[in-house]
Order: structure tokens, then sequence, then C-alpha cells
């Protein structure tokens, strides 16, 4: 059975690596699923943290994708709180080639991003 994935990602600046990494979870060798992603935080604060809650309780990884500003994201930072609160693992994946990034603190290992991490990583 493939790993339900939780995608974490600064929804402000990187929704492009999150639409690609849902497009790779979609091919036939994919050994993991994207069951959730990060969600806008347009919800009030609490409505919002509680849905995060339980949508990633219900995941058995969360990825975080790395990009120039995700360190610094309010919602990032607040999911990989929640995962570590909830015990679920967390990864990290750098996002873009040749850009200057910042690991998010407290998100585990950082990895290079590719469909060989991919799989091994996620299965």
């Amino acid at each position: 059975m493939a790993k339900r994935v939780f995608i974490s990602f600064d929804f402000d600046n990187d929704e492009a690596l999150r639409n690609l990494m849902v497009g790779q979870a979609r091919l036939p060798d994919s050994p993991f699923e994207i069951s959730n992603w990060s969600m806008k935080e347009a919800a009030p604060e609490i409505g919002w943290v509680l849905e995060a809650t339980a949508r990633i309780k219900r995941s058995d990884l969360v990825l975080v994708i790395v990009g120039p500003k995700t360190y610094r994201a309010s919602g990032v930072l607040k999911e990989v709180g929640i995962a570590r609160e909830e015990g679920i693992p967390i990864i990290q994946m750098i996002g873009y080639k040749d850009v200057d990034y910042t690991p998010v603190p407290g998100a585990g290992t950082l990895y290079r991003w590719s469909w060989e991490n991919l799989k091994k990583l996620l299965s």
C-alpha cells in the first residue's frame, strides 16, 4: 500500500512545486499518494489548526517542499509543529535547483528532489 503523504509548502510562493509533486505521485510506479495537502490559512486560526491537525494525523509522513522563503512561512512552521506533536515523520526536499534555500527548523533532514530520492524515502 502506498504511503499517505501530507505536503507542506509555502502557499504564497511555491504552489507550482506542490503541483509537480502531485503529478509525480500519479506516476504508475509511485510508492506514495498525496492524500491531503497544505491549506491556505483562509479559515479562522483555530479552524485552520484543527483541520491541519486532522489531515496530518491521517498521513504517514509530512513532506516539506523547500523554496527560498519556506523556512519562514507561518503555515509551514505550524504544520511542522503539528507533525512533531503527533509523532508523524517529516522530511524536507529542495524544491528548486540553483536557488538559495534555508532548511525549515525542526523539519528533519533536507534532501535533493529526485525521483530516486522520492521512491527511496517515501516507500
